[in-house]
């Protein structure tokens, strides 16, 4: 396993964890209120781990790098509020595959914007998250 891969696998079990963590934390907290709590602690767990791990010269960041951080703050917090409101008016079952579309959206963003190259691995697990996440609307019977 490549080092981001194992990255990226710790990401998505601390993200299935978040999503069942965050649906009980909406049930009793409006979901405004459940985002700005976790951006709290979101934000002074990453001023933590960036002081404990020495990376803190925020003055070499250039303004490119800037404009694009804030802006992906920006969705980022957008993303936390839809998802907080969407948990807190559903179950978490139907919730996590929807936002799960994120990686569709993030390849075809990816193609379009950054010139990323589309395989055909590419496209058929796109596809298939597609067809899971319509799957998984079908109502119960």
């Amino acid at each position: 396993m490549k080092e981001f891969q194992f990255w990226a696998v710790l990401s998505a079990a601390f993200a299935g964890i978040t999503a069942v963590l965050a649906k009980k934390g909406v049930e009793s907290v409006p979901p405004n209120l459940a985002v700005a709590v976790r951006v709290v602690v979101v934000c002074a767990f990453a001023i933590a781990i960036a002081i404990a791990t020495k990376q803190t010269k925020v003055g070499a960041i250039e303004s490119r790098a800037w404009m694009f951080l804030v802006l992906s703050g920006i969705a980022t917090g957008l993303s936390w509020l839809c998802y907080f409101r969407a948990l807190s008016l559903g179950p978490v079952a139907a919730v996590a595959p929807i936002d799960k579309l994120s990686f569709v959206i993030a390849i075809v963003l990816g193609l379009v914007f950054l010139h990323e190259r589309l395989t055909w691995q590419l496209g058929v697990g796109a596809s298939l998250i597609v067809a899971g996440v319509l799957v998984t609307l079908i109502p119960g019977s």
